[in-house]
């Protein structure tokens, strides 16, 4: 929300709709099974998405996570799908993310959490996305204030830390060719769905 509050408030005329259809707690495989209603159904122009830390998660704490292969073959899958019933489609990956602070995040987090990471960046080269690195991002943030500061428990960013989240999707974004409204001569550009 902080983040399409911004570009709509630098865009005000240019017919922007944002569907925000993140599902907290939800796994690749959740995505997945909603693919048609929640992201195809919906045609957006822009597909932004961060998914991977519950993957990691559920299987440490519930025993209910996705394996790191099948979370590679299930996203790769899903991607190719959005792609082939929408050919124009661009995509915007946030890389998976978590700090060490609070009692969830240990040792073996931050190593499954590096390989989810490694896969999403090999994705969004595979699929000409837009990469958003929120890991290395928070690593400098870290070198400003504590983790907690970011993210108490390692894995919810605080305010502070959606703040910078945000900051850095708006800057990505911003190097898409999204319209600003009308033109001088008050002819106005096709909307955009993101």
């Amino acid at each position: 929300m902080m983040a399409s509050a911004q570009i709509l408030s630098a865009r005000p005329g240019a017919d922007l709709q944002f569907f925000n259809r993140g599902i907290s707690g939800n796994r690749v495989v959740d995505l997945s099974a909603r693919i048609k209603s929640d992201l195809i159904n919906l045609a957006p122009d822009v597909v932004s998405i961060l998914i991977g830390v519950n993957d990691t998660w559920h299987g440490q704490r519930h025993q209910n996570g996705v394996s790191v292969p099948k979370y590679e073959r299930v996203y790769r899958e899903l991607l190719a799908e959005v792609r082939e019933a929408l050919p124009r489609v661009r995509f915007v990956l946030g890389e998976p993310f978590v700090l060490k602070c609070g009692e969830l995040v240990t040792d073996d987090w931050i190593v499954e959490i590096d390989q989810r990471r490694s896969v999403v960046a090999g994705l969004a080269s595979e699929f000409d996305a837009t990469f958003i690195p929120f890991q290395s991002i928070f690593d400098e943030c870290v070198t400003l204030a504590s983790p907690s500061h970011w993210a108490a428990d390692g894995v919810h960013p605080s305010a502070a830390g959606h703040q910078r989240m945000a900051d850095a999707w708006v800057k990505y974004m911003n190097a898409f060719d999204i319209p600003r409204g009308p033109s001088p001569e008050g002819e106005s550009h096709n909307s955009e769905k993101i």
